[in-house]
């Protein structure tokens, strides 16, 4: 079977062995969808497990995120020159090393290095999911593949919660956490031993265009950081001087390197973020919707696992359990969310935003009224399942509808700043969402706090935290309008590093 893709060349496989080449990888793929999600029901065990400070739970999701969103676009080039297998081996072997030194952790210097690491390594291997879709499948299977994808990315990301507290629940509060990594040992073992000998090598582009942008990278990544460790550090420490220099600093940096952005270009070389794609003012506003969703999306069982389990005592696996609605609602909307973008268009991102707008206002609405101590999971049971549904609705389309912005030539470069733009979105998300959180987290003075105490911190915490992502989701809602109305059929995102795109979902 053949694959159209001019900038990666074709694998020429038989169609049995294309299908376990791609299982192999989706394996691989699934690791580091259901960490992203996985961890936050173990928040509340590592808080007490390894005494760890209210910034530490914020990098712990922050800083997988930052690391993965800053991988991607140069792990996809280096995929190209160097050839996607190879590059999905090293990224995946990483991967599984980091996830056990996270398990081994001792301290909160460890558990964030090793977390931030294996961010790194999801997003150096996650790109040759999509690069070998474009490599091994054409035409309606390509689209075919490309689905499966896109369900797998869905319903890794819901189902992370409540595989994390049945976990836990297995063993025991104290370790059970260690046990969230400990899991992709074995599973890591199984597909690196499969990638070697089932995944067929990809070609390679040896041109010096197809290279990395080095400084590029360090600018983006330094900026980035000097946003992010003031936003997560600065409530915990008071915010003294140097957070806000550091703020301005990390802008600053921004500044040089849209400056040596314009410099790559101008001397012919490829560009880590294309700056000319940023003259399409409806782009520009579609990368800071990919950022403002996300901030939303990703943040929002970060409040509640707190809540439910270091506010309301319940356990991790109750915790996870919360989470089922919005998972059916995801799993149900992304299912239905192809069919809906080809017949009503945009309309199906505004219904979709707008759902999960109203949902995440529903949650804090029911956290402001109920009191704390009455909570259940019913109570969030109707909003969760109707931001889950619109959630559906909106990640699997998005990207083809940002994408549609630009000239068909530049997807390929678009499609990469945008998945780097949503992870982007996610750390700083939760970077703010953690600071309000734990911000707003206060116990009665002069004596022990009693659980009632207890809870009514907490869900007030978790309620000024649901407002923001709430908020978020609002900006995000009203950013949709600047799309086009129709994405055009046969056009999506492509691969990092590909050039023509068919339909690559987002996480």
């Amino acid at each position: 079977m053949s694959a159209s893709a001019p900038a990666l060349g074709t694998i020429q496989v038989a169609p049995r062995r294309g299908w376990i080449a791609f299982a192999v990888i989706l394996l691989g793929a699934v690791m580091s969808l259901i960490d992203a999600t996985i961890v936050n029901v173990a928040l509340p065990s590592i808080r007490t497990s390894i005494d760890a400070s209210e910034a530490t739970l914020s990098w712990i999701i922050s800083g997988y995120a930052l690391a993965f969103g800053l991988a991607l676009i140069p792990a996809g080039r280096l995929g190209d020159r160097f050839g996607h297998k190879w590059v999905f081996f090293s990224g995946l072997a990483l991967f599984v090393i980091a996830s056990v030194t996270c398990g081994l952790s001792q301290s909160d210097g460890e558990l964030i290095v090793s977390r931030v690491v294996q961010g790194l390594a999801g997003g150096i291997y996650l790109p040759a999911v999509s690069a070998y879709i474009q490599l091994l499948f054409s035409g309606r299977v390509r689209g075919r593949a490309f689905a499966i994808f896109g369900a797998v990315l869905g319903v890794s990301s819901a189902i992370g919660p409540v595989l994390g507290g049945l976990l836990i629940q297995a063993f025991g509060d104290a370790n059970g956490w260690r046990w969230v990594f400990f899991v992709n040992l074995p599973i890591g073992i199984v597909a690196l031993i499969a990638t070697a000998i089932l995944v067929p090598n990809s070609p390679k582009q040896t041109s010096a265009a197809s290279g990395v942008d080095l400084v590029g990278l360090l600018l983006l990544t330094g900026a980035l950081s000097a946003i992010l460790v003031p936003l997560i550090e600065g409530q915990d420490q008071g915010w003294p001087l140097w957070t806000f220099l550091s703020l301005a600093g990390g802008v600053v940096l921004l500044v040089l390197f849209a400056v040596w952005e314009r410099g790559v270009v101008a001397r012919g070389r490829t560009a880590l973020v294309p700056p000319h794609l940023f003259t399409h003012p409806a782009f520009t506003a579609g990368t800071f919707l990919a950022l403002v969703y996300f901030a939303a999306f990703v943040s929002i069982f970060f409040s509640i696992s707190l809540l439910w389990q270091a506010g309301l005592g319940h356990t991790a696996l109750q915790s996870g359990l919360v989470s089922i609605p919005f998972a059916i609602g995801s799993i149900v909307g992304a299912s239905q969310s192809t069919r809906l973008a080809i017949r009503i268009g945009r309309t199906v991102l505004v219904i979709g935003a707008g759902m999960v707008a109203l949902g995440l206002l529903g949650v804090w609405l029911v956290l402001l009224l109920v009191p704390a101590t009455d909570l259940t999971n019913w109570d969030l049971l109707a909003p969760l399942l109707v931001a889950g549904v619109g959630s559906g609705f909106f990640i699997a389309p998005n990207v083809q509808f940002i994408v549609a912005t630009v000239d068909p030539s530049e997807a390929g470069a678009a499609s990469g700043v945008i998945s780097t733009m949503q992870r982007i979105g996610s750390a700083i998300g939760i970077a703010v969402i953690g600071s309000v959180f734990f911000g707003n987290l206060s116990f009665p003075a002069g004596r022990r706090p009693t659980p009632t105490d207890v809870a009514n911190a907490f869900a007030t915490s978790a309620t000024a935290a649901l407002l923001v992502s709430a908020a978020f989701a609002v900006v995000a809602f009203l950013l949709v309008f600047t799309l086009p109305k129709q994405a055009g059929r046969g056009r999506g995102p492509a691969p990092e590093g590909a050039k023509q795109p068919e339909a690559v979902p987002s996480a």
